[in-house]
């Protein structure tokens, strides 16, 4: 805060992630809305992750047994019935992983587009009350770490949930 003489007042960093918090629990109903969306992207990109680390042990086990079992549910192993890697099947395991890279992807885009959503929601909803911090002599970083704080608190409770569900 700028006070008349010049002379600036800085709130410390706990009233500012007090403020944040208050504010995620006054809009909870959207906060929940916007969570769920980031914890269903992270659940998914957790469900994709895993089954990728269960597959690449499978295939480095290397048993004829366990590689049979993989070709039957169509998942390359990249070694031939003759226990040969082929080239074809070398390229379907890189148009695999080319796959999963773009799912990836996609989930990390959508938790980020939800929470930049929800903050612009935040900041439109909340004009008067930025309008009042500004009037009270509020600086611009501190209404932006403000948003920054509620947003990473946002995100964090998503992506535990996401990740503990994903889990079980």
């Amino acid at each position: 805060m700028r006070l008349a003489g010049g002379r600036e007042i800085v709130l410390p960093m706990s009233r500012a992630v007090e403020i944040s918090f208050r504010s995620l629990k006054i809009r909870f109903g959207r906060s929940l809305i916007t969570t769920s969306g980031v914890v269903l992207a992270i659940a998914f990109l957790m469900s994709v992750w895993s089954s990728n680390e269960i597959v690449s042990s499978l295939r480095s086990a290397d048993k004829s047994e366990i590689n049979l079992l993989l070709q039957k549910n169509g998942i390359e192993t990249g070694v031939t019935e003759a226990g040969d890697a082929s080239a074809e099947a070398m390229s379907r395991m890189q148009e695999e992983r080319s796959k999963q890279t773009w799912l990836i992807s996609l989930s990390l885009l959508v938790c980020v587009v939800g929470i930049a959503n929800a903050m612009l929601m935040s900041v439109t909803e909340r004009f008067r009350e930025i309008g009042t911090m500004k009037c009270l002599g509020a600086l611009d970083s501190f209404i932006v770490k403000l948003f920054l704080l509620e947003s990473t608190f946002q995100g964090l409770a998503g992506t535990s949930a996401g990740s503990s569900s994903a889990s079980r």
